[in-house]
């Protein structure tokens, strides 16, 4: 299938990344919009500032995309592998961080913390992994759903369009969502 002949929303994860592996930038592009969101936020988290999270979430993509070639994606959706290298990539820069700091007289970026705290790293991580079960545990129309408004930021009748679904049906299933969202983050916390 030609780059430009992907359907948008219409493609899964795993045939997106046959195609991506094999060299499609468009699938890879896809692949992209969909979960850069979700990558930073849990690099921001991880990191623990703006800066450090979006070269984490660019460094989780291009191991990605290195790694590519030789996935065997185990599920419907590429955020948990993505998670798990951005999980390392996010350990590596602190490490690197606090290595720099140790052989530099400069002063510290204020920013950056002193010490990784390694108790919140677990509750982070447990946290992401408890959201991805859930969005993993959602109907293929909600996860749709979900990446269309709640990852590529698009509006309730965008969504509503590109799944061919009324308007209504994107907004209430995307409140149940988010309602089921805040309950695992508060049971998590």
């Amino acid at each position: 299938m030609p780059d430009d002949d992907l359907p948008h929303g219409a493609t899964g994860d795993a045939e997106l990344v046959v195609l991506a592996a094999g060299g499609s930038e468009h699938a890879f592009r896809t692949l992209y919009r969909a979960y850069v969101r979700p990558v930073y936020w849990l690099a921001h988290g991880l990191v623990g500032n703006p800066a450090d999270a979006e070269e984490v979430t660019q460094e989780t993509f291009l191991v990605a995309w290195r790694k590519l070639p030789g996935l065997d994606l185990a599920g419907d959706s590429l955020l948990p592998w993505l998670a798990t290298i951005c999980r390392f990539q996010s350990a590596n820069r602190v490490r690197r961080q606090r290595r720099d700091r140790l052989h530099t007289t400069a002063a510290a970026d204020e920013d950056l913390p002193a010490t990784v705290d390694v108790e919140q790293q677990v509750i982070d991580e447990g946290l992401a992994d408890a959201i991805l079960r859930e969005v993993a545990g959602l109907s293929e129309l909600d996860r749709a759903i979900f990446r269309l408004c709640a990852t590529e930021g698009y509006a309730y009748q965008a969504a509503a369009d590109e799944l061919g679904v009324a308007h209504g049906v994107v907004r209430n299933r995307l409140s149940r969502i988010r309602t089921r969202l805040r309950t695992v983050v508060k049971e998590s916390t």
